[in-house]
């Protein structure tokens, strides 16, 4: 079992940066692959970026590729999303989640998620 608590959300303006945290708690993330995803609000829950456990495979979202960077510490137990050159379209409610094995991208093939953190981007 693993429990998943971000945290690193708030308020920023357009072009603010915000680094999400994601503390992993129960087991170690050794080939878990820890993915972000973000809800905005009357939509469903989208794909941000996914890392392996390694850290040497990423993949991103178009809209957020070359402004959000997904790293992990397999020695802290704790995964990070660096945003930068925040949008107010990038409001959302922003939750990280696990799983073992190889990498996918859909909500579905994740087995634990966090309580989500919300980040608010004002224009």
């Amino acid at each position: 079992q693993v429990q998943l608590v971000e945290s690193g959300g708030g308020l920023v303006q357009a072009g603010g940066s915000l680094r999400l945290s994601c503390a992993a708690s129960g087991r170690t993330f050794r080939r878990y692959v820890i993915g972000w995803f973000r809800e905005a609000p009357g939509k469903e829950r989208e794909f941000v970026a996914v890392i392996n456990w390694s850290g040497s495979d990423t993949y991103y979202a178009d809209s957020v590729k070359g402004r959000f960077t997904i790293s992990n510490s397999n020695a802290e137990n704790t995964g990070y999303l660096q945003m930068n050159t925040l949008k107010p379209e990038d409001t959302a409610v922003y939750y990280c989640a696990a799983k073992y094995g190889s990498i996918r991208f859909d909500t579905s093939s994740f087995d634990y998620w966090g309580q989500g953190t919300q980040v608010t981007v004002s224009s």
